[in-house]
């Protein structure tokens, strides 16, 4: 399990709010930059981070309900898809997919979750 990403602007990574998690949006980065490698590696290691900090909460992936996933180029969406499905497994949370014009630190794609951990 890797450490957790320190947030890269003004807000909490992760919040607990009655039996909810809510993980902010969170890019590909490893010790304080995006990992090489294109959309592949920047979902592997954007997802790694997303697991990270469910851990610190004591959750996991297999926790997420609903996951919202930020793409650069809506043309990465299969690739996104593959290490999305690697990831996760057999585990299907909802999901949306959405083209944005930019993220931030230049990233191609970035993760946002909710994890049900009971209340």
């Amino acid at each position: 399990m890797s450490t957790p990403a320190k947030p890269v602007g003004p807000y909490t990574p992760v919040v607990r709010a009655g039996g909810w998690l809510v993980v902010s949006g969170q890019v590909g980065i490893a010790d304080g930059r995006l990992v090489p490698g294109g959309t592949a590696a920047e979902t592997r290691q954007a997802l790694a981070n997303l697991e990270a900090q469910l851990a610190t909460e004591g959750a996991s992936l297999t926790d997420v309900v609903k996951t919202t996933v930020f793409l650069r180029h809506m043309s990465d969406y299969a690739v996104m898809n593959e290490v999305y499905t690697e990831v996760f497994g057999d585990h299907r949370p909802a999901r949306s997919a959405i083209g944005v014009a930019e993220l931030p630190l230049g990233a191609l794609v970035e993760v946002e979750a909710w994890a049900w951990v009971g209340g």
